[in-house]
């Protein structure tokens, strides 16, 4: 059976997800930030090796874009084990997920993202698989109904999720380590920028990536894509190098202002201080007037307006902050436009 191809949550283009792979640091020594989940991750590796064992079942959290897929490869390759990818959503039957655990070589990786969103059915075949690494597959109906076992060989399971509570608790309990990616610093991400430069071979300034990082909402995943959009505009509007002028030029083109805000940013804060008062408002309201999913507000965009400070979320829905009025005051006309 060929491996299951990973869908990913993020719209990209075919040769901007190729770019995106080929990004990812593959080692733990090249990873960048998270330095107290790399430290913990370092000593669980290495006992596991030193056991001869496969390491215990890893809970990913935390905002897209952090890094917690490049973490289950760097896992796969300081295990020196294989690595079968699948996202959560697309395990819909339990024959699905036997099929794939019937697969695995002894201390491979199972990397399963948004796990969250697994179907009840399959989840309930993961627990004896987890805990006793043993497949319970009921077989026929009614009265002559029976149950086959099959024993799995050890292997780890990394599962991501963005939404750490919609977990069950019997499944959240069976993962030994959890780990939960913090946003990053301005000068994590002028590193990233400062690595992703010269594996794209791009020549870029120490200003240039302090630009960029400071623009990229603490996200490595903005970062380097506002890295190749500001390539772009270095090679078809300059000479090729991305110097500090360069890059205000590509990011006031791409709507990105000082603070990392984007138009879909400025647009929800306009929206909730000119057409519901500040707020409260409910996020299903929310999400009509910006035409977007609920989900994709409350993931994607939320996270960042709120460790602005510039939003609250409440048990009446979400509100403005004083800063907040004053940035949506700030970007009314920006905003409107799309309204």
């Amino acid at each position: 059976m060929s491996a299951p191809e990973r869908v990913t949550a993020a719209v990209l283009a075919p040769e901007d997800d190729d770019l995106e792979r080929s990004l990812r640091p593959r080692r733990l020594e090249d990873f960048v930030g998270q330095e107290r989940v790399k430290e913990q991750l370092s000593i669980a590796l290495e006992a596991a090796k030193g056991r001869e064992e496969a390491l215990d079942h890893v809970l990913l959290a935390g905002p897209p874009g952090l890094g917690k897929t490049t973490l289950a490869y760097v896992i796969r390759e300081e295990l020196g084990a294989g690595i079968r990818t699948v996202a959560g959503p697309a395990l819909e039957r339990k024959g699905d997920i036997a099929a794939i655990l019937t697969s695995l070589e002894p201390r491979d990786v199972l990397f399963v993202d948004e796990i969250h969103r697994l179907n009840r059915s399959v989840e309930e075949i993961l627990y004896g698989a987890l805990e006793d690494f043993r497949l319970d597959i009921v077989v026929g109906q009614g009265p002559a109904a029976r149950t086959l076992t099959l024993d799995l060989p050890p292997f780890t399971l990394v599962g991501a999720t963005t939404r750490t509570g919609l977990l069950t608790t019997p499944l959240r309990d069976r993962f030994g380590i959890t780990y939960r990616l913090d946003l990053y610093t301005g000068e994590e991400l002028a590193r990233i920028v400062r690595r992703s430069a010269r594996i794209l071979g791009v020549e870029a300034d120490d200003e240039a990536a302090v630009e960029i990082a400071r623009r990229a909402r603490g996200t490595p995943r903005v970062a380097n894509r506002i890295l190749r959009r500001v390539r772009d505009v270095a090679e078809v509007r300059h000479d090729g190098a991305v110097t500090l002028a360069v890059a205000r030029e590509a990011l006031e083109l791409l709507e990105v202002d000082a603070e990392g805000l984007e138009r879909t940013d400025r647009a929800l804060l306009s929206a909730i201080a000119h057409k519901f008062g500040g707020g409260p408002v409910g996020l299903s309201t929310l999400a009509v007037a910006l035409g977007e999913e609920p989900e994709t507000i409350e993931d994607v965009y939320e996270p960042y307006l709120l460790q602005l400070g510039l939003l609250q979320r409440t048990a009446r829905g979400r509100v403005l902050t004083e800063l907040g009025r004053g940035r949506a005051g700030a970007t009314a006309t920006d905003a409107g436009a799309l309204f």
